[in-house]
């Protein structure tokens, strides 16, 4: 039979390894970093709680933001300092600066995450920037206003949209020269690969629309509008676009209408609209797909939603202008 202090080591030791357990748990937990166009920050949410670990000051004016594919850092673009903030999302410390160029409005990192590319709203370009540097790879004009970018997998495509030009352009990588010019409604904002990349699709903000651009023809093979009980159609304005991991789900964030689309892929059809905060805006997924995240503009919250049960859990306030969203799983 174990003496007594025989139990009491073996209990001091269950402990050590039960708090040992805990921090590597918390040390691992998912976090969400929202940037707030107005306040110049990011909030950091805790991915389990939802509770602001921390607010970062970044530069002026942040908007689009995107984790690197190893997810030990976070880009900012912060689109009045003209430059790139470098968060480490274990510290939570700004670690860098990359400068872009004139507005830098969002980014896009190809699939090795060794080259970033930046669209410079107010000259018309993308950037291509050597993340392990900063030295500016290749300056590749495009429409007036660029915004959204999307990355083909082999990361030999490169998808922006205009706003101003409504167009996606399609850039090569090798030549970094636009290949081909896709006429889409007015205002587009988002391009966005389906899972199966097959296809891309565009939100045009303005036009109320998602274009759906195949791959390999790049040329537009369906349109889907919106229709809300209620809403005047001028207020139904597409941003984000995000798929299910398995493609078979569409979500897109119709801004000044305060809904979130659920679009079945097989048939294009809009299967239901959840309402969310005011002028939601960037969409994100959690690492198993089983929550999403929208970003209301008007109303400073994240809403987050139940993708299973399409239902509105909670919303959770942030910074003020929310406009950008990343994930570390």
């Amino acid at each position: 039979m174990p003496s007594r202090a025989m139990i009491g080591s073996i209990r001091a030791l269950c402990f050590v390894a039960a708090s040992f357990c805990l921090v590597a748990f918390e040390a691992q937990a998912s976090k969400l970093f929202i940037t707030n166009e107005r306040d110049n920050t990011v909030t950091v949410l805790d991915g389990e709680s939802l509770s602001v670990i921390k607010t970062i000051p970044v530069g002026e004016r942040p908007r689009g933001i995107a984790i690197t594919p190893d997810h030990k850092e976070v880009l900012v673009c912060d689109g009045d300092a003209d430059d790139i903030t470098i968060i480490d999302t274990d510290t939570l410390a700004v670690t860098g600066t990359l400068e872009t160029g004139p507005d830098p409005e969002t980014l896009a990192l190809s699939p090795a995450g060794d080259i970033i590319y930046v669209s410079n709203e107010n000259d018309s370009m993308v950037t291509v920037l050597d993340k392990a540097t900063g030295k500016v790879i290749a300056r590749v004009p495009v429409g007036i206003e660029p915004e959204g970018l999307a990355v083909s997998d082999d990361g030999r495509i490169v998808v922006d949209v205009s706003e101003s030009t409504s167009m996606a352009h399609f850039i090569d990588t090798q030549s970094w020269k636009v290949i081909a010019n896709v006429l889409v409604d007015t205002r587009p904002r988002i391009a966005e690969f389906t899972p199966d990349r097959k296809q891309i699709w565009v939100s045009s903000e303005i036009g109320g629309t998602v274009s759906i651009i195949d791959s390999a023809s790049r040329k537009v093979t369906r349109k889907i509008g919106f229709d809300i009980a209620g809403i005047r159609p001028e207020l139904i304005t597409p941003v984000g676009v995000r798929f299910t991991l398995d493609g078979k789900t569409a979500f897109v964030a119709l801004g000044r209408a305060n809904r979130v689309g659920v679009i079945d892929t097989a048939n294009y059809e809009v299967k239901r609209y959840l309402l969310v905060g005011q002028r939601v805006w960037q969409l994100a997924f959690n690492a198993d797909g089983s929550r999403l995240y929208a970003v209301n503009g008007l109303t400073n919250d994240v809403s987050v939603i139940d993708v299973a049960k399409l239902d509105v859990l909670k919303s959770v306030p942030v910074g003020r202008l929310p406009w950008g969203i990343a994930i570390k799983p």
